[in-house]
């Protein structure tokens, strides 16, 4: 059995309040009527727990796996977003849109818990699958906004959170924890994931 020192605690512990943060109850997006479509759109994913873990544990599984998946993970994401976003816009339909964006919060915790070692190019592909859903949720969800300043904003959004994961898992790897407190984070996302869709 693994024990843990205190600097290691103080990580999880942080990582841990960190997460739990993250997952509290969605408030109410900004109404670009009053904010303007850019901020509308900037605090759009911010607002929603499934897509702020999901996001955040692409950053972290870009950080596991290194080399060209730091930058090539994230901007699948985003543009594979965008593409949702815009299918969205036009009217296009697409089945299943919240199933699967929580099942991308249970699925991506899950391969950072496993720190899933796949080549940059297998596991863009996987995070470009479940980032057309979540594109389409934010067109679905444009309301009064201006489409392209609303679309500015989540993007900015969206890749701040995979910068942060980003940011958060090469830290956690300096700790001599052997990716232990970031495969934590994971297993608590896959958790957190799953109450969404239970809860």
């Amino acid at each position: 059995m693994t024990v843990l020192g205190p600097r290691m605690k103080k990580s999880v512990l942080l990582a841990a309040a960190l997460l739990a943060g993250s997952s509290a109850p969605a408030f109410a997006h900004l109404d670009p009527a009053e904010h303007g479509s850019l901020m509308a759109g900037l605090s759009h994913p911010l607002f929603g727990a499934d897509h702020v873990l999901a996001m955040i544990a692409v950053g972290l599984w870009a950080a596991q796996i290194g080399g060209r998946a730091l930058w090539s993970v994230p901007a699948a994401f985003v543009a594979t977003m965008v593409l949702g976003f815009i299918l969205a816009h036009a009217g296009a339909p697409l089945p299943f849109v919240e199933p699967a964006i929580l099942a991308s919060v249970v699925a991506l915790g899950l391969v950072v818990a496993i720190a899933a070692r796949l080549d940059a190019a297998a596991a863009a592909a996987i995070v470009a699958a479940f980032a057309l859903f979540h594109g389409h949720a934010h067109g679905g969800e444009l309301g009064s906004a201006g489409a392209w300043s609303f679309a500015a904003g989540f993007v900015t959004s969206t890749a701040l959170l995979h910068l942060a994961g980003i940011g958060l898992g090469i830290g956690l790897a300096r700790l001599a924890n052997r990716g232990v407190v970031t495969r934590l984070l994971g297993g608590l996302t896959a958790i957190a994931g799953a109450a969404l869709i239970f809860g």
